[in-house]
């Protein structure tokens, strides 16, 4: 008997530490038990994963959600499905496709149209370590979608989030953004050797810089902007990692590596405070990481980085032309969009 006691002892002592460390990962529930019952949420990407966690949540609280996903038929099952699970009829799954701005600008437009007011805009959808794909309208598909398209979004939906403030908007980066640097003389991979890891980095940081000075131009209007690192969770994003593609990753590493992350429902909970929480009314232009307010990365709190990228993105998008950017004249370095290539793409969370 006493020969087991050793190794017993050994993978209690493992498994232990394991569970500690995932609970300090986790960052916990959502401390707050507000009620947003008359509120509505628009939610990006939220047929799997962290979305689909954070409408479940917030349609338990009573919420209007309104689900925008690529692969409607994803959505109209996870949406009955929340419905079912939570007795909230006002659960609604509209396309959104992130990677096209004539998609967006049409689900912009009905959202404009059909809802009296939206009082919380998640940009919860994104793409992770993608091959060098591109979008309908010719950017980097992993810029494209996590950083343009809910730039757009965003835009087109802030008279309404103005007539219904206070209001939030809650953008999600990732702590990949601390490694990330904008390249404002290629941000679409069309000069240099494609690097899908910086190109992931890359849109990160920008999530952050939008948030910051999309902060900045909300002062006065009751509309706060936030953005959240959720922490490690489980889902489909890291399909194009090494870790998924590899045989041996993916049988020996995944059953320790499931040790320390969390669940979709655990990954929604800052995401889900950030959304209701009282004590956030007013908050704004901050960075979280899981439930604690950090401070980012040196280059996410440059002004004039950021300023700039807003610029570059109401061009890009076709904002500028519309009157909706910025006064100031965007830089001159502006890319062209290449040619539109067909890809195939996924949307999760970031």
């Amino acid at each position: 008997m006493s020969r087991y006691i050793l190794p017993v002892s050994f993978f209690g002592t493992v498994f232990g530490a394991a569970v500690l460390l995932k609970n300090h990962i986790t960052g916990g529930r959502c401390p707050s038990k507000a009620n947003i019952k008359g509120k509505t949420v628009v939610i990006t990407g939220a047929n799997t994963g962290i979305g689909k966690g954070t409408a479940l949540e917030l349609a338990k609280r009573g919420g209007r959600i309104i689900m925008g996903c690529r692969d409607m038929e994803k959505c109209e099952a996870a949406a009955m499905e929340i419905r079912g699970n939570t007795l909230n009829p006002h659960v609604n799954a509209l396309q959104l496709d992130l990677s096209s701005v004539k998609s967006i600008r049409e689900f912009a437009e009905r959202i404009k149209q059909e809802e009296p007011h939206v009082d919380v805009l998640i940009n919860n959808a994104g793409v992770m370590r993608c091959p060098a794909w591109k979008t309908e309208d010719g950017f980097d598909m992993q810029f494209g979608v996590n950083h343009l398209g809910h730039f757009l979004l965003t835009n087109l939906l802030l008279d309404k989030l103005k007539e219904s403030a206070p209001s939030r908007v809650i953008s999600l980066a990732s702590l990949a953004h601390i490694v990330g640097k904008i390249d404002f003389e290629d941000l679409n991979w069309e000069k240099k050797k494609f690097d899908t890891k910086q190109a992931y980095c890359q849109s990160k940081l920008a999530n952050v810089l939008f948030t910051r000075e999309l902060a900045k131009r909300l002062q006065g209007t009751g509309v706060t902007a936030n953005a959240l690192h959720p922490g490690v969770v489980a889902t489909e994003l890291g399909r194009h990692t090494g870790m998924h593609q590899s045989r041996f990753s993916s049988t020996m590493l995944s059953p320790f590596f499931s040790l320390l992350v969390k669940s979709p429902e655990l990954g929604a909970q800052p995401i889900v405070y950030l959304a209701v929480a009282e004590e956030m009314e007013g908050v704004t232009g901050r960075y979280y990481d899981v439930l604690t307010e950090k401070e980012p990365a040196p280059q996410a709190l440059d002004d004039e980085t950021a300023r700039r990228l807003w610029d570059i993105s109401s061009r890009l998008v076709g904002l500028e032309e519309e009157g909706q950017s910025s006064e100031s004249n965007p830089p001159a370095e502006v890319q062209s969009k290449a040619e539109q290539t067909d890809c195939a793409q996924t949307h999760g969370q970031s």
